[in-house]
């Protein structure tokens, strides 16, 4: 009797070892599928981990759970051409580091800046920019206490943002984010070769010449002027003076304006004026590369100055004292304080003004 339940007792124990085995194979192979299905959509997402708030999004496969991080991320407008850009980014990496969140630029910002510059922020998708209910928080363009504690896991910055008070404690990371291309910087070193000729210890000076849209805009809106030829002949003196073989390279988007008022008397003027590299990028990049820079207003020359790192002479005291243009923009943010201000000529303003009150 007992070795006859032994004898059943084998092929029961085999029956139900045998089972166990294929559902545990089952199990690990749909596991394994589940994983591999799933996991390109769990690594598309991983910057979401951590989640409190869930979202839907589509995808080619019908929608995907994506689960927004608890700590949240920031964003900031796209608005304005290079400089302005420029100061937007550099701002929300600013704010969003100093207040403990990661940052995100929208499509527009990276297809702007990441042509030029070796960028690291990453790009917030549009699918989930919409998804998420965000709040607004207007900047002025100066930094401010209240800055430093925003309040909101899903903040979306605005503003014409440039100042250097957002960013400059940080200026090793916002330099290092605006590193240029080498493709650019290829092209730069070529043009600093060739007006740099046969001389010998040469100090280059990037002079950037805003006009355009300005000409207009700053006596009709802005009660204010913009750079005259006496104002770049003082700044381009200060150089001439103070170094040996000194080299000025022009750019600006008034060019023909620049090659009739800038004295050249002494031949070390050269004009970024090529139609084969005329680029916003190589403009921007000459001027970046200079040691010294002599800029006019705006964000561009900005720019320009602070990555070159040397001595900048910029335009100040261009509008008249009643202009709302104060009410949006600070000197003393606007410039660094180691920076030289040459004081604007106003006089064709009063002479307006002047005019119309004897009318």
């Amino acid at each position: 009797m007992v070795h006859l339940m032994k004898a059943c007792a084998c092929p029961v124990m085999k029956v139900l070892a045998f089972t166990s085995l294929f559902l545990f194979i089952m199990t690990v192979s749909v596991m394994y599928n589940y994983r591999l299905k799933y996991g390109l959509i769990s690594n598309y997402f991983q910057p979401f981990k951590n989640a409190t708030t869930s979202l839907e999004f589509g995808t080619e496969n019908g929608s995907a759970q994506a689960m927004i991080a608890s700590k949240g991320f920031w964003t900031i407008n796209s608005i304005g051409r290079l400089g302005n850009q420029m100061g937007e980014y550099a701002t929300l990496y600013a704010l969003a580091k100093l207040n403990g969140h990661q940052a995100y630029i929208l499509p527009s910002m990276a297809n702007y800046l990441a042509p030029i510059f070796k960028i690291t922020l990453p790009t917030l998708h549009d699918s989930v920019r919409k998804a998420i209910k965000w709040k607004n928080y207007p900047l002025h363009d100066w930094m401010e206490d209240t800055y430093r504690s925003i309040k909101g896991d899903y903040v979306r910055l605005s503003g014409y943002t440039c100042s250097w008070t957002f960013y400059h404690h940080i200026r090793s990371e916002i330099l290092r984010e605006f590193t240029l291309h080498d493709f650019i910087v290829e092209q730069t070193d070529i043009f600093l070769r060739r007006i740099r000729g046969e001389r010998k210890n040469v100090t280059y000076v990037g002079v950037h010449v805003r006009r355009g849209d300005y000409i207009h805009v700053m006596p009709n809106a802005w009660k204010g002027v913009i750079a005259d030829k006496k104002y770049l002949d003082t700044a381009m003196a200060y150089f001439r003076n103070k170094y040996k073989n000194v080299v000025f390279a022009v750019t600006s988007n008034g060019m023909d304006w620049c090659k009739q008022n800038i004295n050249n008397s002494k031949g070390d003027v050269y004009f970024s004026d090529d139609p084969k590299q005329a680029t916003v990028a190589f403009d921007f990049s000459i001027l970046a590369h200079c040691n010294h820079t002599i800029m006019t207003i705006g964000t561009f020359g900005f720019w320009a100055g602070y990555l070159a790192g040397g001595e900048t002479i910029y335009l100040t005291n261009f509008t008249l004292p009643e202009s709302h243009f104060l009410k949006v923009f600070k000197y003393e943010a606007a410039f660094l304080p180691q920076w030289i201000g040459i004081p604007a000529d106003l006089s064709p303003l009063l002479h307006k003004n002047t005019s119309k009150l004897v009318q």
